[in-house]
């Protein structure tokens, strides 16, 4: 089971669900947001202070957001298109009520997770003050879950 703790300026507590790696090797951690009135799945970086969305083709930085708390009770699973399985941990929604699920990439050298935005049938990560989409990704979720996308 997961559940959420507020947090800020780059705070992780005990528990945090673990998400990759920066191209520095900074630790990255599951967290979300809220941005333009939607809930935002992203990373917070500890290293950086800060948690991190993707919106509008930009990635925006955020000194209050919560912290995904559930480290041992999920686990990754590839998915494309926009899918997910059945399992998938749903962390956020945009403010037409749409689900957004937690999925990560490989981008220029970094593991980094972002946002699964179904009805736009891509992973959306946020790296480098940009917003970047990917068809292939993977979708946490929980680990009871033995079902394919």
């Amino acid at each position: 089971m997961v559940c959420w703790q507020s947090a800020e300026n780059g705070k992780i507590p005990w528990g945090a669900v673990w998400a990759g790696l920066d191209k520095n090797g900074d630790n990255m951690y599951v967290a979300r947001a809220r941005h333009e009135e939607d809930l935002l799945p992203g990373k917070v970086v500890p290293n950086k202070g800060g948690m991190f969305v993707s919106y509008g083709g930009q990635e925006h930085s955020k000194c209050a957001y919560e912290v995904m708390l559930g480290r041992g009770a999920v686990a990754w699973q590839q998915c494309s298109g926009g899918r997910v399985p059945p399992k998938a941990v749903e962390a956020g929604r945009t403010c037409d009520g749409e689900k957004l699920y937690v999925g990560r990439v490989v981008h220029d050298g970094a593991l980094t997770p972002g946002k699964v935005h179904g009805s736009h049938r891509k992973c959306y990560i946020p790296f480098d003050g940009k917003e970047f989409a990917y068809d292939k990704y993977e979708v946490l979720i929980a680990l009871d879950c033995c079902c394919q996308c």
